[in-house]
């Protein structure tokens, strides 16, 4: 059975860091793509970034409002993805999820909540 847990999600101010972190189980996380997907609050649930088997910085892809202030990572050993969001914006709150598969929503996880106050 795939389970994704997301976590490291918060109250944090404009401006700020956290790390958002995934542990998956139940498949060998090192043959997916793995993704980031959010939900602000009203919305539908939108794609924010993906990464590669391998982890590798050049396979990765981003969607452009978050360009430049979010870097997704993995480690396939820990089995864990990783989103570290910089220079948060309120814009940015939301659930957030991670996804199997490449620009993918599903299957996701139960998310961690994102608040970003002004």
């Amino acid at each position: 059975e795939v389970q994704l847990v997301e976590s490291g999600g918060g109250v944090v101010q404009s401006g700020g860091s956290l790390r958002l972190s995934c542990v998956a189980s139940g498949f060998m996380l090192e043959v997916f793509d793995m993704s980031w997907v959010r939900q602000a609050p009203g919305k539908d649930v939108a794609w924010v970034a993906s990464i590669g088997k391998s982890g590798s910085p050049r396979a990765t892809e981003l969607t452009n409002s978050v360009k430049g202030r979010f870097t997704v990572s993995r480690d396939n050993a820990k089995g864990t993805l990783y989103l570290q969001v910089q220079g948060i914006k309120t814009e940015d709150t939301g659930m957030y999820y991670c996804a199997k598969g490449w620009r993918s929503c599903r299957p996701r996880g139960q998310g961690t909540q994102v608040t970003v106050s002004s």
